[in-house]
């Protein structure tokens, strides 16, 4: 009888070791909120298709009111999205950070490889220390790749396993035709989507009013730094690219632009047109960030049709 009590003893000490050290390799997995399978109405095709000549090899346009697809094209092709990556990167961030004042040091492996693959920085340094809320700012409107490896690190320990998050996020909702390699978005052949899938993420992410407040911001103030005293302001490419264009502005509320050699001009944006809801996901518009802007041209044709 002792033996058998000293058996059971023994084997809850190592269930118990065992929890431990999963924990400790999957730290993530103890600040998961919103890991159940989320519910999400797929939208359904209109019966018109608006005839617009786009720059774009993709396009979707999803009315959020009527959830309603009234515009395809090759909406289920698999395309690489560049930075629209960093939509779902924010998502799995805001999902996993119970705090958003958060102090969260940027070290310098950070950098490492940023720099060699000329990613898209916010402006961060080595060693700068930051709050969770700037680095979610810095990711999504000047599409630093700096502060999405730093949420990523901070998150779940590295890239790799932040990245399993991302796909497991896909996988909850439904996008079929998605796999992500990185949290950045810079090129890699297996890091790939469609524009349906990144319209059904957009669509999920909304429902976030955090997520919301971030997609739709022009700009964000970073109150100061142990190596920024004056603050960082950071501005949203997107808007960047609007200004000038006061009609525009008024129309396209929230955006995520995306740029490599690989995936085209990308654009996935916001608008209310007539007090009803949009969105518009398009990739594969040739030029480059110094071009006119084809991505933008396209969103502007479109959301015209619909006035």
């Amino acid at each position: 009888m002792f033996k058998r009590k000293g058996i059971y003893s023994v084997i809850f000490l190592i269930i118990i070791f065992l929890v431990y050290m999963f924990v400790k390799e999957y730290p993530f997995y103890s600040k998961l909120e919103n890991f159940d399978n989320p519910r999400l109405e797929i939208p359904k095709k209109s019966d018109i298709n608006l005839d617009v000549n786009l720059h774009s090899s993709n396009a979707i346009l999803v009315n959020l009111d009527t959830n309603k697809i009234l515009l395809d094209k090759g909406s289920d092709e698999i395309i690489f999205p560049a930075s629209l990556t960093k939509i779902m990167t924010v998502l799995i961030a805001i999902e996993n950070i119970s705090n958003l004042q958060e102090k969260i040091l940027l070290p310098k492996s950070v950098f490492k490889n940023l720099y060699e693959e000329n990613a898209s920085m916010a402006g961060f340094l080595p060693n700068e220390e930051v709050t969770a809320e700037d680095l979610l700012y810095a990711t999504m409107l000047p599409s630093g790749a700096d502060a999405s490896i730093g949420l990523a690190d901070n998150i779940a320990g590295s890239e790799r396993k932040f990245v399993k998050l991302m796909n497991d996020k896909a996988k909850q909702l439904g996008m079929k035709n998605t796999h992500f390699m990185n949290a950045t978005g810079l090129h890699h052949p297996d890091h790939y989507t469609s524009v349906k899938d990144i319209s059904l993420l957009l669509q999920y992410a909304l429902t976030n009013n955090t997520f919301r407040d971030i997609y739709t911001a022009e700009r964000y103030s970073i109150k100061s730094t142990n190596l920024h005293p004056e603050g960082i302001t950071v501005t949203s490419r997107m808007f960047n690219y609007l200004n000038g264009n006061e009609k525009a502005s008024g129309e396209i509320i929230g955006g995520k632009t995306g740029y490599t050699e690989q995936a085209g001009l990308c654009l996935a944006s916001l608008a209310t047109i007539n007090g009803e809801e949009y969105i518009l996901v398009t990739v594969g518009a040739k030029g480059d960030p110094r071009t006119e802007q084809f991505n933008i041209t396209d969103a502007l044709a479109v959301y015209r049709q619909l006035n």
